[in-house]
């Protein structure tokens, strides 16, 4: 559909110009960014760890129980932040003295999300005495009842949303449960275990524990790399806290300090680990470490990340590779389903698109219907749910919105409104999964569209792209390029710089099937310049009639076969006066 671009505050009014390039500067204003000061991501900028709601708590019993020596099991997700949350848990520990501390992350097709009282009941053979869960938990009702029964202590760690009734652990870490004071409420799975471990090294210096065992006390700084990788993969906004999280990893990566497995999935990606930014990590590291856990089982890339040797890395890093491009082609399939399913559903150009749309085929692969959702919202700009069979006469279902729409209050909201249609569902404001049964799905699909109808506002529907606004021809520059690059870290909620403008375009042509590349000269300029549009409409591109263009677009530097040169990449391209 046809997007609006409009540009953020602060694109071109004066403000007070901080110590980076005027450009850069001008992006930082339009974030907020409004004194040297807010540029410091220093880890002394950190929230302390004593305002998490009952991180001392937590940090005390784990205490106790590594003096004791009792066998801690961590479950986590079967995503890049259950992954990274794993092995910085299992880790951590062990460098802390626990002796006896393994980890489980069961097959979602088979055991599902979370703390489930089959995952307790396989969790038996490990004969665990505390259960510490690590990016989910918050909704685990009937398994943290069941691992009570069983004679287990549970810890739940977790950042998910959590529902109108928690569950009965020992003890909840979570910014976003009920009466939890931290600023914060947008630490990832990762940065919730980070903080708990830091919480946990603390309580333990204090009982002089390190010196009593012979053990040198570990720097927590080295897990960094997994916080910000987790962070960046989960896509929660990146606030100051985060940013603070995220800016010290990469730092790390880049400084040759990373561990052995990041390094092998970032030059698996053709990445240079020494010029490693956020979108590395985003766009390259983490759809290699969740391709395990959509197609395969998660511990693949959780012993990836454990790794301290490179060719074994290497080794872990091939495998995610393979699963990743089994990903790819099980997602494009599903894609062209759902485009002859959207087709089928014969909206007119001059008619509305429905407010919500769920999209369901029984021979959807669990694994890979977020992606799909994902896909599909981007091409509709409206909330999706895409479905696929789960066991035992149930669907699951993977949910992506758009700003405007808690998806995961639309779901609360129908199951409020009608009890039992839904079996299980959590998550966050723009993603959400749920389980119903089948023969529930057109009630569930009518029953969604209409509450999410009952919240949309006008300009919610409106595919608006945000802009930093036009480019001088000075600053079509790689310094600048480079700058702006590692100027973040960018992303969600801290968007990297993103610029409109006309163009005339030169050359068009496709390559990979479907990227676009085009040179083209800034409308008023004679500099060429090369562009790549990448995944774009065939049924529209290329577009042999078209001579101006508007681009949203950011500033790239591309390197091919020892060759610099400056390159726009195109997120938005429309024929002009269109």
């Amino acid at each position: 559909m046809e997007k609006i671009i409009r540009r953020r505050t602060n694109c071109g009014t004066s403000l007070p110009v901080l110590p980076v390039h005027p450009l850069l500067s001008r992006v930082y204003h339009a974030r907020g960014i409004d004194s040297p000061e807010d540029l410091d991501l220093g880890l002394s900028r950190l929230i302390d760890p004593s305002q998490l709601l009952n991180g001392g708590r937590a940090a005390t019993l784990l205490a106790d129980a590594i003096a004791a020596n009792l066998k801690m099991l961590i479950v986590g997700d079967f995503d890049a932040d259950g992954a990274t949350s794993t092995a910085l848990a299992l880790s951590a520990l062990r460098q802390l003295g626990a002796a006896h501390v393994s980890y489980l992350v069961p097959n979602r097709f088979e055991y599902g999300y979370g703390l489930t009282p089959e995952i307790v009941e396989l969790a038996l053979g490990e004969q665990p005495d505390i259960i510490i869960t690590v990016d989910n938990g918050i909704s685990s009702l009937d398994g943290v009842a069941a691992a009570s029964a069983a004679g287990i202590v549970t810890v739940i760690t977790d950042h998910h949303l959590a529902g109108s009734e928690l569950p009965d652990a020992s003890v909840i870490v979570n910014p976003n449960q009920p009466g939890c004071p931290f600023p914060s409420k947008n630490l990832a799975g990762v940065g919730v275990i980070f903080y708990l471990m830091m919480a946990l090294r603390s309580e333990l210096r204090c009982r002089a524990w390190f010196e009593s065992q012979g053990l040198k006390e570990p720097n927590l700084a080295q897990f960094l790399d997994l916080v910000a990788l987790g962070t960046v993969a989960d896509v929660v906004p990146l606030d100051r806290n985060n940013r603070v999280l995220v800016a010290a990893g990469l730092k790390r990566i880049r400084a040759g300090r990373a561990r052995a497995g990041i390094v092998a999935l970032l030059e698996m990606a053709s990445r240079d680990p020494l010029s490693t930014v956020a979108s590395d990590l985003g766009f390259a590291v983490a759809p290699r470490l969740n391709a395990a856990g959509r197609l395969d089982d998660m511990s693949i890339g959780i012993e990836c990340l454990m790794c301290d040797e490179k060719s074994t890395a290497a080794s872990y890093a091939l495998q995610l590779d393979r699963l990743n491009k089994d990903r790819r082609i099980i997602e494009n399939e599903m894609q062209q389903d759902a485009l002859v399913a959207l087709k089928g559903l014969q909206f007119e150009d001059t008619e509305p698109l429905p407010v919500a749309l769920t999209l369901y085929q029984p021979d959807w692969h669990q694994g890979v219907i977020g992606i799909l959702a994902s896909r599909v919202k981007d091409r509709i700009h409206r909330p999706v749910i895409a479905f696929a069979n789960g066991s035992d006469n149930q669907i699951k279902g993977s949910a992506r919105s758009i700003a405007g729409i808690h998806i995961r209050d639309m779901l609360d909201a129908v199951a409020t409104r009608h009890p039992g249609l839904i079996s299980k569902f959590g998550g966050h404001a723009m993603a959400a999964g749920l389980s119903l049964a089948q023969a529930d799905y057109a009630d569930f699909s009518s029953a969604f569209v209409e509450e999410v109808g009952r919240h949309v506002e006008a300009g919610d529907m409106e595919a608006v792209i945000y802009t930093d606004g036009e480019l001088e021809d000075r600053d079509y520059d790689l310094q600048v390029a480079n700058e702006l690059r590692f100027g973040g870290p960018w992303g969600q909620h801290f968007p990297e710089p993103l610029f409109d403008g006309r163009f005339t375009l030169v050359q068009q042509r496709l390559v990979g099937e479907k990227h676009l590349k085009l040179t083209v000269t800034p409308v008023n300029s004679t500099r060429l310049i090369d562009a790549i549009a990448f995944n774009v409409d065939l049924d529209r591109w290329p577009d042999e009639s078209v001579e101006i263009v508007n681009l949203a677009y950011r500033l790239d530097i591309n390197e091919f076969r020892g060759n610099t040169n400056l390159q726009l990449v195109v997120e938005y391209l429309s024929a002009d006066g269109h």
